[in-house]
């Protein structure tokens, strides 16, 4: 028998991938109702589930008409890159002395290697319905291993908040995707080793490619509008 209280948690869960992936785009407004009768179950763990992706910022209330998909612009996007790159580089920078490496047979070390080579295979082969979630998994359980839990949950939300702003633009504009971020299998070689120094050299590239992305985004829309 599923808990209200899971049910709860899986309603979230799928309705966060729909955000994500863009099946559910930016914008769309819809109703308690719509999503139980989706689901085939109550409107209590559906209400529920929704007012704690609103609490994540990805849908907004709409008093008495229901709740819609949260719209990120440019500016919203910019500067969650900064808020991610001032805590991530901020947390590698305090670590900057040799540390000591993560026992190599930690399991959470074995999953974080195995989430990067995925997340890895995704991201050259350009497969953003895979990367997406690797990616967030990866970024999750690095965080968890190497770092302060609250930095960690506040920066999952960031990173699924850019994810939604980009995903509809990356799928817009395939050439973008060949060139997607991939240093995921690099960066926990460095956390394996306890060196500091070069982790974050490799989180402040992935934060730069995601500051440059949007300018990108820009650009390239402007090439295929002829201006």
């Amino acid at each position: 028998m599923i808990r209200r209280s899971t049910l709860r948690a899986q309603i979230a869960d799928a309705l966060r991938d729909e955000v994500l992936s863009g099946r559910l785009p930016a914008g769309r407004g819809f109703t308690v109702k719509e999503i139980a009768e989706q689901y085939g179950v109550s409107a209590t763990p559906v209400r529920e589930a929704l007012v704690d992706l609103s609490a994540q910022g990805l849908l907004d209330v709409e008093q008495h008409r229901g709740f819609r998909v949260h719209v990120f612009t440019p500016d919203d996007y910019r500067a969650m890159v900064e808020a991610r790159a001032l805590v991530t580089e901020s947390v590698f920078a305090r670590a900057a002395s040799p540390v000591t490496p993560p026992d190599p047979d930690d399991e959470r070390l074995v999953s974080v290697r195995r989430r990067a080579e995925a997340a890895e295979r995704a991201a050259l082969a350009g497969d953003l319905d895979v990367l997406i979630g690797y990616d967030l998994r990866f970024w999750r359980e690095l965080g968890d291993l190497v770092g302060n839990p609250y930095i960690a949950e506040f920066l999952d939300r960031l990173r699924v908040q850019c994810w939604v702003f980009v995903v509809p633009h990356l799928r817009g504009h395939p050439g973008l995707r060949d060139s997607l971020w991939a240093q995921y299998r690099e960066l926990v070689d460095a956390v394996e080793r306890g060196d500091a120094e070069a982790a974050g050299r490799i989180v402040a590239s992935s934060n730069e490619y995601a500051a440059a992305l949007v300018e990108k985004l820009g650009r390239t829309a402007l090439r295929c509008s002829g201006r």
